[in-house]
Parts: C-alpha cells; structure tokens; sequence
C-alpha cells in the first residue's frame, strides 16, 4: 500500500488521527479498492470509529495487490507511535507539503515521511502487526430517530459541560426542543448535584425525526473527538439513535470522507424487560446478567482468531460462547470478582453501559457459504 497526502489534507488527516486516539490505543489501518479506513475501539468495547479516505482524498493511491485472488494487506498499529508523527497541527498546516505513508509487509515496517520546507523529510518507520478486519455492523435506517445539525451548534452547546463530564444525555423535550443534559447516575444524589441542561430549539437542526419523549446516555469524551474534527472540517453532523440501551450512531459524509462513531447508550430497566427487536441482525434471548449483552447484535468486529472445536454446529457469528457460571461460589470467590470488575480500564463506566461483541469472520470457502469463528471477548462484567 502506498499513498501520498498533499496540502491542506495532510491537516485534515492528522485531526483524524487525534480524534481516533480517543477512542483506542491500537489504530488500525485497512487499504481497500474505496480507500485508507483507519478504525479504533476502545478497551471495553463499548466505542467503535471508522474513517473511511477516498482516493480522490490523495494525490496518490495504491491499495496493493491488483490480483483478484489476493487479499489486501491489513495491520494494527500504537495509536500513541502513530500519533507522535502528526501530534502538532499547526506544524502539519505550516511546513509539511505532502505526507508518504508506505506499507512493507516483508519489513515489517509502516513508513510515514513527511516532506517539509526547505527539503527537510522527515522519516518514521512504525513496527506493526497484521489482524484481521475490524468492521462495525450497524443499520441507520433502522434507527427510530435522526437528528442533523451543523457540528459548531453541538460543539457549542456541549462547551458548557465540564471537561470531567462522562456522560451526557440526549432528549427530544416538548415543542420539539432537543435537550442536552448531565447524567446524574443516583436519583438520591440530584439534589446535591449541579445539573446542567441546554435545549436546542428545532430551527437549529437541519432535519429532526426524533420519537417524542425518547432520551439516550453516551459518553461525552468520544463524541468531543468527533466534534472537534466535524466542526475543523465543516462538515454536518448526523445523530442515529433508538430506545436506551441500543447503540448511538453519529455519521459525517462528504465527497471523499465517510466517519462513523458507534457509542454505547445507558440501557433503560424498563426496555430491558421488553423483546428487543433487531437492527439488521436476529437477537437471542437477553441473559439473564445484571448487564445483558443487547449491543452484541450491532457489533461484530473481526480482530483476532479464536475457534472452539469438538462443536458439530458452528458457533454464531454474532454472538460470543460462552463459559456457564460455576453452580456455587464462596464469598472470597464473589469479593474478588467484585475487585476485578472494578478495575476494568476504558469508557463508559463500568456495569452502567452495555458491552460491544467482538467476534472474527472467515472468508468464504465456497460460494454461499461463510465458514464462521468467534472470539470470547471480554463482556462488561468481566466474564469470558
């Protein structure tokens, strides 16, 4: 894989790589016939990002192999490695003419050079490690509810919360009012809580189709991300979302960029007792966890390998296999389940926010056929 990134889009391509660094600290990068995707997701699987770079976005683009039978070459790097090379904006802006990113997969090398003023190229050669693909699944036009709106509105209605704010919540008010507000986790704690809410008057969107009375929880950090590079780039900002607990799907589209932003939502007591009904994929069952694993149905990222054999059926490619509790378990063996679940690292908080499956999806043997493997992937109470 080769290409070339030349003026202003240099620019552009390093506040994409910032706003991914909020969401994970791997960055993974897949050439393919429509373009540069460069994906991220966090550690508890409860965000997921993808930038989608058309070719018309390079000055040069060359995904790799043009044999029909050969699959392109993908790998995963440090966010915080890639990070380093377009860390400065104002420098990108002011002294890089064109960026060379270069893909050895014999090296074993991914090789950025930045070409600046006066001659001076500067050279990184990024240890990789080649993953399967990494890929959302998700349906917008299932989603019962849809906002548009120019991201400077967003930016400055969210510049009112404090930066330490987690969790932000959505709602559609009465007059078709759009409300953002803190999410106060305890009822009792309300009253000694600040509460701040800001409500959008319809006129400010572009379109609005939301379900009267419908409110979702997110978390603010990843969606700030998105923001800052929406509002940088000018772009209108598109808000899919359903009942609570359903994932929360931002989009920005424009000639040669196409970004998704998937965020968990808080999951509503109420909506768990009911069915849920799918997004594009059939749904089991919700166990019988304090955190059923609903997002499970969105989500399918193919990321590592991992297959239980000695099975006559072949597992789901939904969802995970997985491990039955032990029948009896002491109090010591409860109280360090507790601990553990308590350190699990990443956003959204943890047994508050549903969990993403994560799964790996073979290529096709046969025409028809999809020969299927799965990935015990950490859920959010810490089982596998």
């Amino acid at each position: 894989m080769k290409c070339i990134v030349a003026g202003g889009n240099v620019k552009v391509f390093g506040r994409a790589v910032h706003s991914l660094s909020r969401i994970g600290d791997e960055l993974y990068l897949e050439p393919t016939e429509s373009g540069l995707s460069l994906r991220a997701v966090n550690s508890s699987r409860s965000a997921f990002a993808s930038f989608l770079f058309a070719p018309l976005f390079f000055q040069r683009y060359e995904a790799g192999s043009t044999q029909a039978d050969t699959e392109l070459f993908r790998c995963k790097v440090l966010m915080k490695s890639f990070l380093g090379v377009f860390r400065s904006l104002p420098s990108l802006e002011k002294t890089v003419g064109k960026c060379l990113i270069l893909l050895k997969p014999q090296a074993s090398r991914l090789v950025v050079q930045l070409h600046c003023k006066y001659g001076v190229t500067k050279t990184h050669n990024l240890a990789f490690q080649e993953c399967e693909r990494l890929q959302a699944v998700f349906d917008t036009q299932r989603c019962a509810s849809s906002l548009r709106a120019p991201a400077r509105v967003l930016a400055e209605a969210v510049v009112h919360f404090p930066p330490t704010l987690a969790e932000v919540t959505l709602g559609a008010g009465p007059g078709g009012k759009i409300s953002l507000r803190n999410y106060v986790e305890d009822d009792a704690e309300r009253s000694k809580v600040m509460v701040t809410e800001l409500c959008l008057a319809e006129d400010e969107f572009q379109t609005v189709a939301v379900a009267p009375g419908s409110c979702i929880t997110f978390c603010l950090k990843e969606f700030r991300g998105l923001l800052a590079f929406a509002e940088a780039s000018n772009l209108p900002l598109t808000i899919y979302y359903d009942v609570p607990g359903r994932p929360v799907i931002f989009t920005l589209d424009d000639a040669v960029l196409e970004v998704h932003l998937v965020l968990a939502t808080l999951s509503d007591t109420e909506s768990n007792l009911q069915p849920p009904t799918a997004n594009g994929v059939s749904h089991l069952p919700a166990p019988s966890d304090d955190f059923p694993d609903d997002l499970e149905s969105y989500m399918i990222a193919m990321e590592t390998s991992a297959y239980e054999e000695g099975s006559g059926v072949p597992p789901s490619p939904t969802f995970p296999l997985r491990t039955p509790r032990p029948a009896e378990s002491g109090p010591e063996e409860e109280e360090e389940e507790e601990e553990e679940e308590g350190a699990v690292p990443g956003t959204p908080p943890h047994k508050k926010f549903r969990s993403l499956f994560f799964g790996s999806v073979l290529t096709p043997g046969e025409p028809g056929l999809a020969p299927t493997q799965e990935v015990l992937a950490e859920d959010s109470d810490g089982e596998y």
